[in-house]
């Protein structure tokens, strides 16, 4: 549980996280520690992708069924609920007599993986070996399908199936088995507290943040990339001297955290592009921030970057909006699909976005999504010279939508999802 929760809100800092897991195992007020029994398991290192350089989902598959194995040995619940994705776990512990319940945050294979096989780019899971030759990614696409096709009969084993956005439940459809009905139950999103920041900066600084963590697939070299190029328009003679002023004051905080040694590599290659770039004395850098940096951080940004592609929902996209901070997310999955009411990249544009079912009226714009470099550059280039009175009503806009997304919201929906195994006392 506590790989999964790093790597659905992999963004905050691991205080935080630390800090979340511990509350979580007490209760609220501590006065519900005995109903929670803890069973340690020794096999878990067998989760690990590093234990498989070669053939990872495969491995991990079968290291997942030799942990549920142990765990079920230990203990067999009446109802196991899986919130890390794990699909091969839900036959054994089906067959073990317990009531499977899976809350689904991101598909382990889906179509998309497939269809990017077939571009032949080298990428964090396709190297250069694979994606330059032809047989290689033949044999990797066969590889992928007759994974998805196992992975889709072990995924119809859960007698109830949540997913956290609707990227992800249109591709647990596709995929899994069994026809059972798939609950839309998007993650708790505690902000709150960051609500209370004010809408109106007064800026002593004018500066964009990224939170995430320091991994490839986080794209942070697109951000750079971006951010130096929209600086470069500060020359152009059509703009005003404030605007003009702006783009060459403005700067760029990432706020992130490194899980091992090339995560850390990872964060030394960023900083010597942004050296590359021109960029040395306008990007800061902040690792392993406490909460309360964080916030203050936030509290001062007027934009915030997020590069994933394919992010199956987005709380990091959802926390910048609920502190005021205009999102520029990447135009794929849960930022487009569920958070996000774009602006068009012309200036003083407004998107025609039809928000999903969940709101049913017509919601005004709360962000940029962007896809290719121009896009994230020209996006960029907007927000910083922004007018303030245009920025306020954008961020309020944002705001106010990150509320939907709230703990008791998710409270409500997730047990109503189990309510068919597990009974439920009226009221």
């Amino acid at each position: 549980q506590q790989q999964q929760q790093q790597q659905s809100k992999g963004d905050l800092t691991a205080a935080a996280q630390g800090k979340s897991l511990s509350g979580a195992a007490n209760g609220p007020t501590g006065t519900h520690k005995d109903l929670i029994r803890v069973v340690r398991l020794k096999r878990s290192r067998l989760l690990l992708p590093k234990t498989y350089p070669r053939f990872t989902l495969l491995g991990q598959a079968l290291g997942s069924m030799a942990v549920a194995l142990e765990a079920l040995g230990k203990l067999v619940p009446e109802l196991f609920i899986d919130t890390t994705g794990w699909a091969f776990t839900y036959p054994i512990a089906a067959a073990a007599g317990a009531k499977v319940a899976a809350y689904t945050h991101y598909p382990t294979v889906s179509t998309n993986m497939i269809g990017r096989l077939w571009q032949r780019n080298v990428d964090f899971n396709n190297d250069a070996s694979i994606a330059g030759s032809w047989f290689m990614t033949s044999a990797k696409a066969l590889y992928y399908n007759t994974f998805a096709l196992v992975y889709g009969a072990a995924g119809g084993c859960a007698h109830a199936t949540l997913v956290n956005s609707s990227w992800t439940q249109r591709h647990i459809e596709s995929l899994w088995w069994g026809g059972r009905p798939i609950y839309r139950v998007y993650p708790p999103c505690d902000t709150q507290d960051l609500q209370t920041l004010p809408l109106d900066r007064r800026l002593k600084q004018l500066y964009l943040i990224s939170v995430a963590q320091f991994r490839p697939e986080k794209n942070h070299r697109l951000q750079l990339e971006a951010f130096a190029a929209a600086k470069q328009k500060a020359g152009d003679p059509s703009l005003s001297p404030f605007s003009a002023f702006a783009l060459r004051a403005a700067r760029l905080k990432m706020v992130g955290s490194c899980r091992n040694d090339v995560d850390a590599a990872l964060l030394s290659d960023l900083q010597a592009q942004a050296r590359e770039l021109g960029l040395e004395g306008y990007v800061d850098w902040h690792i392993n921030v406490s909460y309360a940096e964080l916030r203050e951080l936030l509290g001062g940004a007027v934009g915030g970057l997020h590069t994933m592609v394919d992010e199956h929902f987005g709380i990091s996209v959802v926390e910048y909006m609920a502190a005021g901070v205009i999102p520029i997310a990447h135009n794929s999955a849960g930022p487009r699909e569920d958070i996000i009411v774009p602006l068009t990249l012309a200036s003083n544009g407004v998107g025609g976005f039809l928000p999903p079912d969940d709101f049913a009226a017509p919601q005004p714009p709360n962000g940029f999504l962007a896809t290719s470099l121009q896009e994230f550059t020209d996006a960029i280039f907007q927000l910083l010279i922004m007018d303030q009175a245009e920025r306020l009503t954008i961020a309020a806009a944002a705001q106010a939508h990150a509320s939907a997304f709230c703990v008791e919201r998710f409270m409500s929906d997730f047990m109503a999802a189990l309510e068919p195994l597990v009974p439920l006392p009226q009221t």
